[in-house]
């Protein structure tokens, strides 16, 4: 017999039709021979109208009040599944994340699981009973019996954290759409349906927008090797396998709070070559990785930093025994590279063959803006300064002289408490799939925003103050850049840095930095949110030269400007004009073959 932890969302349980469609689907996975725990959100929009009630009552309610209300709309929708089940001849029991046992930070409206006491669902579970939980809230503890709600994503969070805790065969996320697409079928009518996807490509997709799993869900998948299906409300269809490698064994206490990196990685056969002062406009890039695809030179990371006049820098490192070449391509594209065709002035080509990639890495770094910062602290109280950063939901990763490798890889295995060597991962009895086209995905962030600071002096801790002084004030940043021109500010060495983050978060995040910038001694802070973020995501671009360059001429041959660029290893994110936003997605999403006959059928 297995268990089997299912999950639905708000519209699969809008109304009274669509609870009953739930408690038969319900029934149909118990009489296969399964026990079932059933996770639910509030129906329909019930959480909407509540904050629109507390927005009529009181002009800023307390969180705590808000968690005490908005836990009521989760408490209908289990009583009346129960109900559904109980009258079909079912036995059943609803539970509220407190009678559960979710036990969560004392943290009200964005709680954190710290583990879940399983054995009165185990109980109702051996006496043959159906248990429907209550998605989005827990219990601070069983003393305080304060009431917490886990924030947006919260019902998937509780769906996947059960399925680790109970050591569910699988757990499966019911949503409006048949699982998960190439791209928002609302926005690309022609994406596809894929089998299967990993969990780290999930975690890169979920983090750019596909609102299908929310990350922190894919991320405890991730950490406890939990199989994840996403499947339609609507139709029989499989859906799509989320698969993980079998993680190392970890202790369900702290399930949300644990050790948020489990490796620290190296590179020590890495060279960097930077072309400074080139245009600002369309096909740019298009070009001078068009034509390193062409001598099939493998790429790792790439950056473009934010303009200045109407220049940019693009910098990317390469192996070591590939560098000549490269460097000779961008010798090659060099000339032609001007503002203007009268102007004289040509990009310059700098190459460094002294550096090193450094890396931490770890599903539990999603939505913990400190990890980032105290990766930068550690390096900046070791002396080490850092050259190029690059970010993901699973890595980042710092380029360093390489004389600073060994003293950065110790600096951070020690505050990481990590051993020196990379955690290793055995393949699971679900291997993770073998993807037959290096991309496999394409998403759209149109709700970022671009904070760009000038004139940061180029010196160890400046990173390390500005991100840690974000993340006390809990402000979360994706992507971000630092320039490679360094400039002479009143006789100090200076460099741009710029990032995106949430709009929501973009003016407090420059008023904290502008009230600290005499002490960080940088220049002007800009804010831009005039901007949308396309990113392309596949593990099996790893290895596969070419695929950035196809994706910049799809955006170039449209006269879409990229405006800034970062990489890791299964991802490329530009950022465009937002107004070309979901061209550059739809164009994109074309360029790699992502496109089907059979149209995606998404319920209003």
């Amino acid at each position: 017999m297995a268990l089997v932890v299912q999950k639905y969302g708000g519209t699969s349980v809008g109304s009274v039709e669509r609870i009953q469609a739930v408690a038969q689907r319900v029934m149909k996975t118990v009489k296969a021979g399964n026990s079932v725990v059933v996770v639910v959100s509030a129906m329909g929009k019930t959480t909407d109208g509540l904050v629109k009630l507390a927005n009529a009552i009181a002009t800023r309610p307390s969180r705590r009040e808000m968690d005490m209300l908005l836990s009521t709309g989760e408490q209908v929708t289990i009583a009346l599944l129960s109900m559904a089940l109980q009258e079909h001849g079912q036995p059943a029991i609803s539970l509220t994340g407190a009678q559960v046992g979710i036990v969560t930070e004392a943290e009200h409206s964005r709680a954190r699981i710290l583990e879940i006491k399983t054995e009165r669902i185990e109980r109702h579970l051996n006496n043959g009973e159906v248990v429907v939980v209550a998605g989005f809230q827990g219990i601070s503890s069983p003393t305080d019996l304060e009431i917490t709600t886990l924030g947006r994503g919260g019902s998937d969070t509780s769906a996947v954290a059960l399925a680790a805790s109970l050591r569910a065969n699988r757990c499966e996320i019911y949503t409006d759409v048949p699982g998960i697409l190439t791209a928002d079928p609302r926005l690309v009518p022609d994406a596809q349906l894929m089998d299967e996807i990993t969990c780290d490509e999930m975690l890169e997709l979920a983090s750019l927008g596909a609102k299908v799993l929310h990350p922190r869900a894919v991320e405890i998948a991730r950490n406890y090797g939990v199989l994840l299906v996403v499947l339609s409300s609507w139709t029989d269809d499989p859906g799509t396998k989320v698969v993980s490698p079998m993680p190392q064994p970890r202790s369900l206490e702290g399930l949300e709070i644990a050790h948020a990196v489990d490796a620290v990685e190296f590179d020590s056969d890495q060279a960097k070559v930077a072309l400074l002062r080139v245009p600002d406009r369309p096909g740019v890039a298009a070009r001078l990785f068009g034509e390193i695809a062409r001598q099939s030179l493998d790429i790792d990371l790439i950056i473009q930093s934010i303009h200045e006049t109407n220049t940019n820098d693009i910098a990317f490192t390469v192996t070591k025994d590939v560098l000549n070449r490269a460097e000779a391509v961008a010798s090659a594209i060099a000339p032609a590279l001007r503002t203007s065709p009268s102007s004289l002035e040509e990009a310059e080509v700098m190459v460094d063959r002294q550096i090193a990639k450094v890396s931490v890495a770890g599903a539990g770094m999603i939505g913990r803006p400190g990890i980032a910062a105290q990766m930068f602290t550690t390096l900046a109280e070791a002396g080490v300064n850092i050259q190029m950063i690059s970010t993901s939901e699973v890595k980042v990763s710092c380029v360093v002289d390489l004389d600073d490798c060994d003293r950065a890889i110790s600096a951070l295995c020690q505050v990481f408490q990590i051993d020196s060597s990379p955690v290793s991962r055995e393949v699971s009895s679900s291997p993770a799939p073998t993807p037959q086209v290096p991309v496999r995905g394409v998403a759209l962030d149109l709700n970022q925003a671009r904070l760009a600071i000038r004139h940061v002096p180029d010196r160890p801790g400046l990173s390390a103050k500005l991100f840690g002084l974000l993340a006390k004030h809990n402000i979360s940043v994706d992507m971000i850049i630092q320039s490679q021109r360094c400039r002479i500010i009143n006789g100090i060495p200076t460099r741009d840095i710029a990032f995106t983050l949430a709009q929501a978060d973009a003016e407090e995040a420059k008023m904290v930095l502008q009230e600290a910038a005499p002490n960080l001694e940088c220049g002007e802070i800009l804010v831009d949110s005039e901007i949308a973020k396309v990113s392309i995501v596949g593990a099996g671009m790893i290895g596969h030269p070419g695929v950035a360059a196809q994706m910049f001429e799809a955006l170039a041959k449209h006269q879409i400007n990229i405006q800034m660029i970062t990489t890791s290893e299964i991802k490329i994110s530009c950022v465009v004009a937002k107004e070309h936003g979901v061209t550059a997605l739809k164009v994109i999403h074309e360029a790699f073959g992502l496109a089907g006959s059979q149209k995606v059928q998404v319920p209003a």
